[in-house]
């Protein structure tokens, strides 16, 4: 008996695999037929799978097998018999009236959508079935029937703002679109970014289009018509800052500040926005406006703080001239004399710290400025070790080598498993590499080569390649030595010497390995001296010669830059973004490239 029952269970699991085998061959079969377009013979296989295990996969392959060999009356049978076993999916009603349409029966298929339509009951996931069904035939009136019909008996009781607006953004009819979505706001003012996201997702802000013209005349109206409904004033703005038409947008903030008694805070958001633009100057204005309601306004300290900050990047980042700097230097002093110097202001300590020694060249003061910074921050330990992290640079600059080291291995040690270490770890490494101790620093950067952050990690292979490239039982060190101190004597403003060691270089070691490295230290040089033509020769001639080289991408991105930015050749600059996506796919700039050059290119990137 129990052998019995093995032998009749070991049959049981081979009938269960042939079968389970045999429907896998059929549907692999269809599948092969249907895609090759040999319909008649896929409804072969799809018919008897579908008589097995009728899924809505089947049922829709089949159908479609039908409709391709012209077979409409099996079609017809087929969605009748799915009707009869699900009387309430609309899908399969809207399947046979589209098979009485290709068979030029209009007027029976027009009498099953309307009946459809009528027959909707007062529930929300039945009228989106129903018009998902017509949407997916490509009948977008009959689906729009459909909501305005799902509105009227759900009396609002369910938005269906965004699926109508959606229907009619496919319809082209804008007008009726944007008046959904603004409709939506007056149901609830909580949709509002819902309807920001919509509205991103369909229009073109930064193009002048008839979509754009009316959305701003309907904001207008509705405006006027409810001066005290403060909704429509922040669309308006929000749309003005998607065209970057920030001066619309500052004057509209600024108008619904004063007509709501407000702080400044939505003006304090439109200044970073603009920075991050690049529009300093409107940025600038609207901090000065908050300043300007004085400190009764909880956004005063935090703009005059900000105000500095952007002040700083709009200043170091164009043609500033020295009285420039020595009103910034000044407006810095003036705001620790009114905010007092705390642990607060040490983020403005270093901005002028670093003023001080990279511009106004004063790096005595700027080590004093640091050193108060530090003692300041003891509160705030991330916030110190950036402060260590300066003062070891600008003790760089002033040649106290050692001094740097020091106050880089602290932040090592203090921060040995987060990014802050790692790039304390890669100015050690370069000390050691200024140094001349090669095999030190290069042990080192191996070690960074895993960092979790890919610039340094980037950063630390491209100098751990010059090492190793340059080093050797076959390879003097002399040519890395004197490079290395070029580099040095670079970051110490001693720019005429650190050109005349490149150029020893260059002179004693013709045709070296470092000469793409040169021409790059070159090119740094020269953008200091804001010769920004003599720059860009320097990055062609690494593109030209050395274009299987690591330095290739860094020049072609950074040459792109100078033509964008400085010597004001659009077409070049667009021109080699894009040989930087083609030719570096793998390349760090990649992702900054490409938005570049859409940019440049005229495209919508909302």
């Amino acid at each position: 008996m129990k052998t019995f029952h093995i032998i009749l269970s070991l049959l049981l699991v081979a009938v269960f695999s042939f079968s389970h085998a045999q429907s896998t061959t059929d549907e692999q079969l269809a599948s092969h037929y249907f895609q090759s377009g040999e319909f008649d013979k896929a409804a072969l296989y799809y018919e008897k799978l579908y008589k097995k295990t009728p899924t809505d996969l089947y049922y829709n392959q089949l159908r479609d097998c039908f409709i391709q060999t012209n077979n409409y009356k099996q079609a017809e049978k087929l969605v009748k018999k799915q009707l009869k076993t699900f009387p309430g999916n609309a899908n399969y009603l809207i399947d046979l009236g589209d098979i009485y349409e290709i068979t030029g029966n209009t007027g029976k298929a027009a009498q099953i959508y309307e009946r459809a339509i009528k027959d909707l009951r007062p529930n929300q996931s039945q009228v989106i079935q129903l018009a998902n069904a017509f949407l997916k035939k490509g009948k977008e009136e009959y689906a729009l029937q459909t909501y305005l019909r799902g509105r009227k008996m759900l009396k609002d009781r369910y938005p269906l703002h965004t699926y109508i607006a959606r229907v009619y953004s496919s319809m082209g009819r804008h007008e009726e679109m944007i008046e959904e979505y603004l409709g939506l706001l007056e149901v609830n003012e909580a949709y509002l970014q819902s309807v920001q996201n919509e509205l991103q997702r369909t229009m073109s802000f930064e193009k002048d289009t008839k979509k754009n013209r009316l959305l701003k005349e309907q904001l207008l109206k509705r405006i006027q018509k409810n001066p005290g409904k403060k909704i429509y004033a922040e669309m308006l703005v929000w749309i003005y800052i998607q065209q970057k038409n920030f001066e619309g947008a500052f004057l509209q903030a600024k108008a619904l500040d004063k007509r709501l008694k407000e702080q400044g805070g939505r003006l304090v958001d439109l200044a970073r926005i603009c920075a991050s633009n690049g529009n300093y100057n409107l940025s600038v204005k609207c901090y000065k406006y908050v300043i300007e309601k004085g400190m009764e306004s909880s956004f005063y300290r935090l703009s005059k703080t900000e105000l500095l900050n952007t002040l700083n990047k709009k200043i170091t980042s164009g043609n500033y001239t020295d009285a420039e700097l020595a009103e910034l230097e000044s407006n810095y002093y003036s705001t620790f004399n009114e905010l007092g110097r705390s642990v607060s202001t040490v983020p403005l300590m270093k901005e002028l710290a670093h003023l001080l020694a990279y511009y106004l060249h004063k790096p005595d003061t700027s080590v004093a400025l640091l050193e108060e910074a530090i003692q300041l921050s003891r509160s705030n330990k991330q916030l110190q070790g950036e402060c260590k992290l300066d003062l070891g640079d600008i003790l760089l600059i002033k040649g106290e080598i050692w001094d740097a080291a020091l106050y880089y291995s602290q932040v090592d040690k203090d921060f040995k498993y987060d990014e802050l270490g790692e790039r304390a770890k890669f100015k050690r490494a370069k000390i050691s590499y200024y140094s001349g101790d090669f095999g030190f620093a290069k042990g080192q950067l191996d070690v960074l080569k895993g960092s979790t952050s890919k610039l340094i990690a980037n950063d630390a292979l491209k100098l751990s390649l010059i090492i190793t490239d340059n080093t050797g039982i076959d390879t003097t060190e002399k040519p890395l030595l004197l490079f290395a101190t070029a580099e040095l004597l670079f970051i110490q403003n001693k720019d005429s010497l650190a050109l005349q060691k490149l150029d020893s270089v260059n002179k004693v070691y013709p045709n070296h390995s470092l000469d793409d490295e040169i021409l790059f230290l070159k090119y740094q040089v020269a953008v200091k001296k804001r010769n920004y033509r003599l720059a860009a020769d320097y990055l062609q001639k690494i593109a030209d010669d050395y274009a299987w080289d690591i330095l290739a991408d860094n020049a072609v991105f950074n040459l792109a830059e100078i033509y964008q930015f400085h010597l004001n050749d659009l077409e070049k600059a667009k021109s080699l973004y894009e040989t930087l996506l083609f030719d570096f796919p793998g390349s760090l700039f990649v992702v900054e490239a490409r938005k570049r050059f859409r940019e440049l290119r005229g495209d919508d990137i909302n």
